[in-house]
């Protein structure tokens, strides 16, 4: 009897310790899915939005000339449903990760045939595709990193990458 009512406790304590474990956490930098629709692409692009949080970003916790994740937690994954243009540079369907090298006076944008959510993997390829664009500074600031998909028009977009007083624009084309 005492064996059972040990059994019966130790289930007990299991089974609420697993309630437990099994909880889930508040992201530091919670998870984000746009999907946008450019001309007939749809464009997807899932990412995590790091906050300022009282630091300096653009040249400190994102400092110049080191490649950035563009986000938060893994990759940023952009998928596009048809062929694209970036910057007027030819892009294939599919899904990539971006990646980003900010400077002073531009960013260097790069796309990675997407294959695992880990960063790390692509630093060591060449991407499949890298324009340089031209920073802007923001009158405002943006307490949480964003991206959106806006200037939108029949065959073309802005994607613009956003965080404290910077905005980095990059040319979308579609067909």
């Amino acid at each position: 009897m005492k064996k059972l009512a040990f059994l019966g406790l130790l289930f007990a304590f299991a089974m609420s310790t697993s309630q437990l474990i099994a909880q889930e956490r508040r992201a530091p930098s919670p998870g984000a899915t746009l999907e946008q629709k450019v001309g007939l692409t749809d464009v997807t692009i899932e990412y995590s939005r790091p906050s300022m949080k009282d630091r300096k970003i653009v040249g400190d916790l994102v400092p110049y000339d080191k490649i950035w994740r563009t986000g938060a937690n893994s990759a940023t994954k952009i998928t596009f449903s048809d062929d694209v243009t970036i910057e007027g540079k030819p892009l294939m369907a599919g899904s990539y990760a971006i990646l980003t090298m900010p400077g002073m006076s531009s960013w260097g944008v790069m796309f990675y045939k997407y294959g695992e959510a880990g960063f790390n993997t692509y630093v060591e390829k060449d991407p499949d595709l890298k324009v340089m664009v031209t920073p802007e500074k923001l009158d405002c600031t943006v307490e949480s990193f964003l991206i959106t998909v806006d200037e939108l028009r029949d065959n073309s977009a802005t994607i613009q990458f956003i965080w404290e007083n910077t905005l980095v624009p990059v040319a979308l084309g579609v067909k």
